[in-house]
């Protein structure tokens, strides 16, 4: 049986469509949860929101915004279309067959890793070299929340 495929325990096929179908679903709720934190953090830490979803787009596009609320409308877009795309990485994952704490791992380590260098490569955020401890820190519990929760959610969807 090809890997992209392993038996349900109702004896039918897992394909990979399935599978990354159900990542999709789980990464529209890991990105809730990370959108959640990043509005606690932004009411209660003070911090202000991001923009790097939006200068990420415009860079790789190579659109530019019109107004703050054509930024923070595509930083919205982007931040959604990312978080949920990201959960079929997740669906690829579950398909090879990974499951618990190293299916969320790998999961987490591609997603955060892959912010870690696409944000600085399109010189929309400093490298992480540059960021303080608890800047730092903080990033990382936002994207385990993020992981932690798409894992859980596809896992649900799986069994």
């Amino acid at each position: 049986m090809p890997k992209t495929m392993r038996r349900d325990s109702g004896g039918g096929l897992r394909t990979l469509p399935e599978a990354i179908g159900r990542g999709l679903v789980a990464g529209a709720a890991g990105t809730v949860v990370i959108t959640a934190i990043t509005m606690a953090e932004g009411k209660f830490g003070g911090k202000e929101e991001s923009t790097a979803p939006a200068d990420a787009v415009e860079k790789v596009l190579e659109v530019e915004h019109t107004s703050e609320k054509g930024q923070t409308k595509l930083s919205n877009v982007a931040h959604w279309g990312y978080g949920t795309g990201l959960g079929a990485a997740r669906g690829v994952i579950g398909a090879l067959g990974l499951r618990g704490p190293v299916a969320t791992l790998l999961h987490f380590g591609m997603v955060w890793g892959s912010a870690l260098v696409m944000l600085p490569s399109l010189d929309v955020a400093p490298p992480a070299s540059q960021w303080g401890g608890k800047e730092l820190s903080v990033d990382a519990f936002r994207h385990l929340a993020y992981a932690a929760t798409v894992s859980a959610v596809y896992e649900m969807l799986d069994d």
